[in-house]
């Protein structure tokens, strides 16, 4: 029995905390695992074959299961969304503004789309937000101004502002598609979906790495590099989609929402450990509030 036929055949929801945890566990590890592998491979051509190898993953897992699927007319938009905005623009810009900004800032930073949900929500659809979730906004976005300020980042070095902005952009985007997922009519399982959203990520990706980074030469290939790409695509990101899928409908949103925070704690902290980045105080009173503003405004939500 493979992890995933295991992690599908636990229906009760106690048994799922421990699949969770090893899911947030390999999410956070991956941003280091990241970092490592741009140091070997053009970051569009890595978001590519993340996307791709997680695709071919997990259409041979589907089809062996015989739950594999053809997208209906009315799951278009939001393959489209996830696909387009969430995996292909999120990643493809997060791996860029890698290449000029630490991991334990873009981890922290890429992770700020439950902020920019409930802004998003307020502008875009009306939802006026109660006092309780602007307060979490506040506290949230002042620890995001904290780290971007000039206390902790170097607005001199060069490609600093389009980092930070890659990764912020990246988070918006992030936000309107968890927008769009609450509203949207599910007529297929996410999972069945998550390759065809895949597929429709790696074709751009491609494209736009072909046309901004060309063929791919001088690639280190080595055992270490392979072994950061399986884990990069085929475990931290299909593997781990699986055990959403599955488990993540099995606790309330709410508990979802802080199980989740603990990817951007384990990036920081792998970052630390993995890549030698040092933690200013200025960035940890940040990483504080951020934290703080996206409890909050889940347990607003939550009661709301």
């Amino acid at each position: 029995m493979t992890c995933c036929d295991a992690a599908l055949s636990r229906p009760s929801p106690s048994a799922s905390w421990p699949w969770l945890g090893a899911m947030v566990l390999l999410w956070g590890l991956s941003w280091p695992a990241t970092q490592m592998a741009l140091g070997e491979m053009p970051p569009l051509w890595l978001a590519t074959f993340r996307f791709g190898s997680a695709a071919i993953c997990l259409l041979a897992f589907l089809a062996l299961r015989g739950r594999l699927v053809l997208p209906v007319r009315a799951d278009l938009p939001i393959i489209a969304s996830i696909g387009l905005l969430q995996m292909m623009t999120f990643t493809g810009l997060g791996m860029i503004a890698m290449t000029q900004t630490d991991t334990s800032h873009s981890v922290l930073l890429a992770y700020t789309t439950p902020l920019w949900s409930t802004l998003l929500a307020w502008l875009a659809l009306g939802e006026r937000p109660r006092r309780a979730q602007l307060g979490a906004l506040a506290i949230g976005l002042a620890g995001v101004a904290l780290i971007c300020s000039p206390l902790e980042t170097d607005w001199q070095r060069p490609g600093a502002f389009m980092g930070a902005g890659f990764l912020l952009t990246g988070a918006v985007c992030w936000s309107a598609v968890i927008l769009h997922v609450r509203r949207h009519r599910w007529q297929t399982p996410p999972l069945a979906l998550a390759p065809w959203q895949m597929l429709l990520a790696t074709l751009p990706l491609g494209a736009i790495a072909l046309l901004r980074e060309g063929v791919p030469q001088g690639i280190g290939w080595s055992l270490p590099l392979v072994e950061l790409l399986v884990f990069i695509g085929p475990v931290a990101t299909s593997a781990c989609f699986v055990i959403s899928a599955e488990h993540g409908r099995r606790i309330s949103s709410f508990a979802m929402a802080n199980v989740t925070l603990g990817v951007p704690v384990i990036g920081v902290a792998g970052s630390v450990a993995f890549l030698g980045n040092q933690l200013s105080p200025v960035f940890l009173a940040g990483l504080a509030l951020v934290m703080a503003g996206i409890v909050l405004t889940a347990r607003a939500a939550a009661s709301r």
